[in-house]
């Protein structure tokens, strides 16, 4: 017996031992082939089995099996899976996989994409992925609220009708480009999120460049660039149909499909999605059509065409006017649903605020590969916007006694409003709805050609040219049961004249501009530690303003051309100090053109501003960043000097209307910002992020008020010195935990801080020292919660998506207009409460 326990023994020993000796390891480095970047995240699997591992921050991976010999399958979303087969112990090298978007190559450049621990820009990037995780029913904009010196919201609540603050600068400063074309508007440098309602459906990539940025475009940005790169032509065949619901009636369905990459080269991805909802906020149903549609010829091997358009037809109520914290907390909808902006005619529910657009954008993009070393990719695109924003002419709608109701928020009684224009008969209608259109013309070039000169530096160049034509006008949209309307602006030739339904009057113009210039950069790699880059650009903004409306204007309705000469140059460089720490610099300086709006004052004049000159820029960033196997971070700090920033704006309205233009407002923002992603175990990854800013306005300033003749009147003097900039948050931190419940299901949790949030304000009514600090909005930190579950359905892969946005119903002021520097007279937002939604996506 004790022999035979001596047997067994050995037996299991050498089983085991056997076992030991049986398992082999499997190591690689998987990168992104277009980026040359590391793809954390990435799955490897032992083919016919459920062995698998996943890449760290670098990269890299390790997997352990039983199996002497086999093939190991990766993948990672948004790229094309490899198969590759081993025999004992195999270290697989650095393998890249291939974008499943064809056409991205040409887009890359253009686009200017960074490039982890080698551009030298303080950057985050969004995968498709997270953004499908983390959309939900927040308005695109919002995905970025964990991203350092972000300050995004609904702003009224609105479909669409978001804003984004980057280090506390606003859209208006703050490059947006789709694709490498640029999508701010050429007259006031605003975006206007509703436009691009559908980017959500097809964006591949989103990533913020904070600071100078790396975008090779002839016009610079002050507070950063956000980079939205869209799906292009799937290489393989498939495609998938989704839908959702969430609160307040919403609902959206559509569809994708690709036909994948034929044998002749030919390609094509088509998307379209319906949306609707009766909205959060009180008054705000919405409506639109979404599409995307992308092809795609690989002609020979130098050359491939592809061409891309989408858009977002859409229509919806809004929340446009603010109230006071007591109006809105003395309702029956609460602070966070009341609007005033809406009510009932006929029974059905009419709104007084209204936002309609439709603005396609279509390029074609060539890519010229010329050899091995050089490639030439250029994108010609156009964009023809029309649509506009519904409004109330006269002094009842809106009012307390043409309500539903005691209340100044109840909805508005319209027909008490009907019944009274029609009971004037002859004399005409006192109140109508109009609407201030607002349609465009605008094409491009984007030309960009890039040519790696040697192993060590890559040289990049190219044009950017835009043309654009905005039309604005005033147009009647509803008499609400009169005869017609008088208009009352006596300079005007709509002056005395019966207006009926689509007659234009108050204003009537073209802004054309005409925008070209060129653009440089080189990048040396003086070894595999330190890569350095330098670029310059110069550009010249053309601008014109044709008048239609103003009778007081003779001989041309077209001003004479204005010219505005910008240029800039910046610099820096990235240090790898070894496999898991690195430092960058970068500094630059650009003067950069006033917008048009700030060139044409009077929307009704012709006669420029004679004091509009360039705004001056410096900016300096110090930034440190690591990646290890469990942990990667961020650490970078900012100095951006804003030098005779202009300011225009009117004091008054029709005759007695007066315009000013502040020069030399200078302002300072500098801050600190960190962000981090710690995978704990091979299920918990947590992120978190800080951004601590202190922006102020450093400058006292005195400007002229001119009549509508441009003769001076009087003088304005504001006392801004040591003001903060108000409208963001200059405070904000993000934690989020990610737990992986099985290998296709995961659930997290976010929380996001904003404080040091200051009112806005009119700084020409900082006319004395005495007056009050600016109104500071009370802190707020909200919490998200969201679940993904993919399973199969029948021979289909499906996923199930929930979210549930500000889980415990916080209630905040998100924006406010300060008054008197207290809370009594703040004109605000509150921003919205609890919000969930419910999607599933269907691959096949």
């Amino acid at each position: 017996m004790k022999k035979f326990s001596h047997f067994l023994c050995f037996v299991v020993l050498t089983c085991l031992t056997t076992f030991a000796y049986a398992q082999t390891t499997i190591t690689g480095k998987i990168i992104d082939s277009d980026m040359s970047s590391p793809l954390p995240g990435a799955n490897i699997v032992v083919k016919g089995t459920t062995n698998g591992a996943t890449t760290n921050f670098d990269g890299e991976f390790t997997l352990k099996t039983d199996l002497k010999s086999g093939e190991v399958i990766i993948s990672y979303v948004g790229f094309v899976s490899q198969t590759i087969a081993f025999s004992g112990d195999t270290d697989l090298g650095t393998i890249k996989l291939m974008s499943s978007n064809v056409g991205l190559d040409e887009i890359m450049i253009v686009a200017s994409v960074a490039v982890d621990r080698k551009t030298p820009v303080a950057v985050s990037t969004i995968k498709a992925e997270e953004i499908a995780i983390k959309l939900g029913t927040q308005e695109f904009p919002e995905i970025l609220k964990s991203t350092p010196g972000v300050y995004a919201t609904r702003q009224g609540g609105g479909y669409g009708d978001s804003r984004i603050n980057l280090r506390g600068f606003s859209s208006e400063n703050v490059a947006v480009m789709i694709n490498g074309v640029p999508v701010n508007d050429m007259e006031n440098g605003a975006v206007y999120w509703s436009n691009w309602a559908g980017l959500g459906d097809v964006t591949s990539t989103l990533q913020v460049q904070r600071g100078l940025g790396a975008s090779k475009v002839a016009v610079a940005s002050v507070g950063g660039t956000i980079n939205i790169i869209t799906k292009t032509t799937d290489a393989e065949q498939g495609g998938s149909f989704g839908t959702s619901i969430a609160n307040d009636g919403y609902l959206k369905y559509g569809m994708t499909y690709s036909t994948g990459l034929s044998d002749k080269g030919f390609g094509a991805t088509v998307s379209a999605s319906k949306i609707a909802g009766d909205g959060y906020v009180d008054g705000t149903e919405f409506s639109g059509y979404n599409y995307f549609l992308s092809l795609t010829q690989q002609i020979n091997d130098a050359h491939r065409v592809s061409f891309t358009a989408f858009g977002a037809q859409q229509e919806h109520g809004q929340r446009y006017n603010r109230s006071t914290i007591a109006e809105l907390q003395d309702t029956d909808s609460g602070p966070q649903k009341a609007n005033r902006d809406w009510g009932y005619k006929n029974g059905e529910v009419y709104h007084q605020s209204y936002n309609f657009y439709h603005k396609p954008q279509m390029s074609i993009n060539h890519l010229w590969n010329i050899n091995d070393n050089s490639a030439l990719s250029t994108a010609v695109y156009a964009s023809f916007g029309s649509g506009g924003g519904r409004r109330d002419e006269g002094s009842k709608i809106g009012s307390d006694d043409y309500r539903i109701g005691s209340s100044g928020l109840t909805p508005i009684d319209f027909d008490k409003v009907i019944e009274e224009n029609r009971a004037n008969g002859v004399n005409g209608s006192s109140d109508i709805i109009s609407s201030s259109r607002n349609s465009h013309e605008w094409y491009g070039i984007l030309s960009t050609y890039k040519n790696k000169i040697n192993d060590n530096l890559t040289i990049s160049g190219g044009l950017d040219g835009r043309s654009y034509v905005g039309s604005h006008w005033y147009q009647v949209d509803d008499l609400l049961g009169g005869q017609f309307f008088l208009d009352n602006e006596t300079d005007t030739f709509a002056f005395g004249k019966p207006l009926k339904v689509g007659d234009r009057y108050n204003k009537d113009y073209d802004g054309v501009v005409l925008r070209y210039g060129l653009f440089g950069q080189a990048e040396y790699q003086v070894n595999e530690s330190v890569n350095l880059f330098v670029a310059a650009d110069v550009s010249n903004s053309n601008y014109k303003q044709k008048e239609y409306m103003n009778n007081t204007i003779t001989g041309s309705r077209s001003s004479e051309a204005v010219n505005f000469t910008g240029y800039g140059i910046k610099g820096g460089g990235n240090y790898n100090l070894d496999g898991n720490n690195n430092v960058f610099v970068n500094v630059g300086y650009f003067s950069k053109a006033p917008f048009l709006d700030d060139v044409f004052l009077d929307e009704d004049g012709i006669v420029p501003n004679a004091d509009a000159v360039n705004e001056k820029v410096f900016s300096a960033e110090l930034g440190y960043g690591f990646r290890g196997e469990k942990l990667s971070a961020n650490v970078n700090v900012y100095y951006t000097n804003w030098l005779d920033k202009s300011l225009g704006g009117s004091i008054g309205t029709g005759e007695d209307l007066f315009f000013y233009n502040l020069q030399g407002i200078d302002a300072l923002h500098q801050g600190l910002e960190i962000d981090f992603r710690y995978r704990a175990t091979d299920k918990i990854t947590v992120t978190g992020m800080a951004s601590l800013g202190d922006w102020q306005w450093k400058s006292n300033v005195s400007a002229d008020i001119r009549d509508q003749a441009g003769d001076v009147i009087d003088v304005v003097e504001v006392y801004a010195e040591d003001l903060k900039v108000g409208d963001v948050a200059q405070t904000t931190f993000a934690l989020g935990v990610n737990y992986k419940l099985a290998s296709k299901s995961n659930i997290y949790v976010d929380y996001n801080f904003a404080g040091d949030n200051y009112s806005s304000y009119d700084v020409t009514n900082r006319g004395s020292l005495d007056l009050p600090d600016v109104w500071k909005l009370p802190d707020f930190g909200l919490f998200d919660i969201g679940l993904r579950h993919s399973f199969e359905m029948g021979s289909f892969d499906a996923t199930l998506i929930g979210k549930v946005n500000n889980a415990f119903n916080t209630e905040y002021v998100s924006d406010a207009n300060d008054l008197d520097g207290t809370s009594n007279t703040a004109q605000v937002y509150f921003g919205p409460g609890r919000t969930y939604s419910v999607g599933l996506k269907v691959n096949f």
